[in-house]
């Protein structure tokens, strides 16, 4: 399976999903990650602000930093592998670099229930 680890700007929370106005673009993020999340699929999310040790820890995000600034933020890798840099991913992007199908059960919520048009 594959893993994937995303670098978030400095954030006023882990997700920055919060205060009263909420940015449409990381809410999308949020959802997409939590749904590939709750479905077994592995995904990393460090906050600049709240998880500094983690940007250091990592030498590739380390040295894009270094060379680059803050401004290259947020950067998504895959397998060891920078992938895209200063935006994030669209929701396609998560599925197809995951190898993960959109619609298949590991990617989509389910009520429990088993059925596949989540209807008993």
């Amino acid at each position: 399976m594959k893993k994937m680890i995303i670098f978030d700007p400095a954030m006023c929370c882990s997700t920055g999903v919060c205060g009263p106005s909420v940015d449409p673009e990381l809410l999308r993020v949020s959802t997409v990650i939590n749904n590939l999340k709750s479905n077994g699929i592995i995904v990393e999310r460090y906050n600049l602000s709240s998880e500094p040790q983690a940007f250091v820890d990592n030498k590739m995000i380390n040295e894009l930093l270094n060379s680059e600034g803050v401004d290259i933020l947020p950067v998504t890798i895959v397998d060891d592998k920078v992938v895209k840099t200063k935006e994030y991913l669209k929701t396609e992007e998560f599925y197809k670099l995951l190898d993960v199908e959109k619609d298949s059960p590991k990617a989509s919520k389910s009520n429990g229930c088993n059925c596949q048009d989540g209807c008993c």
